[in-house]
């Protein structure tokens, strides 16, 4: 019997005969994946692939690179290496007779990864956490849009006269999927012999919302599954005529898409960390000290939480994006909710994230801020009863990009949890994204000013 884990996972002797192609892939800053198509015969468990290192230096646009330590014209814009892991392997099932292997980025000459390589990042958060006896299982759970019509007409169009996939509201709506159930169930099969099991599809609130329920797994296993969701969903939204986005707020009045973060931790016994029934609510102390490191550290982690200028069109509406350092138990106005009813199930949901969010920096800065917490015995405070925005929690979290990247900068606990060159660099990536956007003049500039000023 094939199980959830292993459908769609390949090794390299099962690459002859099956497939043509593999991709080898690495993650960008921004969590898109880039790399090289390999013929089958050229892939083997040497495989070491060359890729500019301008790649961990673009912006969203791939345009302008920004001068970094890892990467600018003092390196010559030199290659990094791109090394498969070869657990890995996988088919592509949403493309004919193709396999994918994610990779982590080292420097050339070196087995060492780099500080700012998302998927590496990630690795150390996990081996931190293993060495106060601890081992994480996570899930997430993306929202997006799907449009008709294909990107290229969507960008000839500037994006105007977007028309969703819904025409009125269908959160949990049984008849919004039967709708499309041709599409949502021929990628719900190519996620899952991909090696991307899924937990759930539904639809959404938003006109033409959608969210996406992936099965937990350990950290690393949970952000690769992220990424080749993403990259899978727009090559089969693009198949079928219809366009994804995963943009934070695709339009004004719509609803925000959210990622939101499970995660618990099972002891090195394998028993769940978290439940107590000793303890209100069943919370153990390990529980209620990884909310509060959750908490404390959310102002510092808002530029992974919420990496783009549209992020904070969605953080400052009350849209279920959390609020403040808020957590509660079965309370989505809150920005960490309890979820579960046994041990087994008992877990802290982060709320804050959103669909837009590199889901390697994501996890990685959750597990950070929960190793603080761990090793602090931080406390959260009593819970949120009721309506989180009704509390005056003003300058709680940052409100834009900017104030995000400055206090990502300035964060004592991010230099150490990541490295001052990861922070570094994270930060002035956001730093000059919002610089882009302070520089253009918008269509709600023209509408507002252009004929009344």
């Amino acid at each position: 019997m094939i199980t959830d884990e292993a459908l769609g996972m390949l090794g390299i002797d099962d690459l002859r005969g099956q497939v043509d192609t593999v991709v080898v892939a690495a993650t960008d800053s921004q969590g898109r994946l880039f790399g090289r198509r390999l013929p089958v015969e050229r892939f083997s468990a040497a495989t070491r692939l060359t890729a500019c290192s301008v790649n961990l230096a673009w912006d969203i646009t791939q345009s302008p690179p920004l001068d970094a330590p890892v990467a600018g014209p003092h390196t010559g814009w030199h290659d990094v290496a791109l090394t498969p892991d070869l657990a890995t392997l996988r088919r592509a099932a949403w493309l004919p007779r193709t396999a994918i292997c994610l990779a982590d980025i080292v420097e050339t000459g070196s087995d060492a990864v780099l500080e700012v390589c998302p998927r590496g990042l990630l690795a150390r958060q996990v081996a931190a956490l293993a060495g106060r006896g601890y081992e994480a299982l996570a899930a997430t759970e993306p929202e997006l849009y799907l449009y008709r019509g294909r990107y290229d007409d969507l960008r000839a169009a500037d994006y105007r006269g977007l028309a969703p996939t819904t025409l009125t509201r269908g959160d949990y709506a049984i008849q919004h999927g039967d709708a499309h159930h041709e599409f949502l169930d021929r990628a719900t099969r190519a996620l899952e012999h991909s090696g991307v099991p899924v937990e759930a599809v539904q639809g959404e609130w938003g006109l033409g919302q959608w969210e996406v329920t992936l099965r937990h797994a350990d950290p690393l296993a949970a952000a690769d599954r992220h990424a080749l969701l993403k990259l899978a969903l727009r090559r089969l939204a693009a198949d079928a005529g219809l366009a994804a986005t995963f943009m934070a707020l695709p339009e004004d009045g719509a609803v925000g898409s959210s990622c939101h973060i499970h995660l618990s931790l099972v002891s090195g016994r394998g028993s769940p960390a978290f439940h107590d029934p000793d303890r209100e609510h069943g919370l153990s102390a390990t529980m209620r000290h990884a909310i509060g490191g959750a908490l404390r550290h959310l102002d510092e982690a808002m530029v992974f939480y919420a990496p783009t200028v549209n992020s904070y069109r969605r953080t400052l509406r009350e849209d279920f994006a959390g609020f403040g350092r808020t957590w509660g138990v079965d309370n989505r106005t809150v920005s960490c909710r309890v979820v579960g009813d046994t041990p087994s199930t008992l877990r802290l949901e982060l709320r804050v994230p959103g669909a837009d969010a590199n889901p390697y920096l994501v996890l990685a800065a959750l597990i950070a801020s929960i190793v603080s917490g761990l090793d602090e015995l931080i406390d959260p405070g009593p819970p949120v009863v009721g309506d989180a925005y009704a509390l005056d929690l003003a300058g709680d979290v940052p409100r834009d990009l900017l104030a995000a990247s400055e206090r990502l900068l300035t964060s004592s606990w991010a230099a150490a949890a990541f490295g001052a060159a990861a922070t570094g660099h994270y930060a002035r990536m956001a730093r000059r994204e919002w610089n882009e956007f302070a520089r253009s003049v918008t269509d709600w500039e023209r509408r507002r000013y252009f004929e009344l000023i």
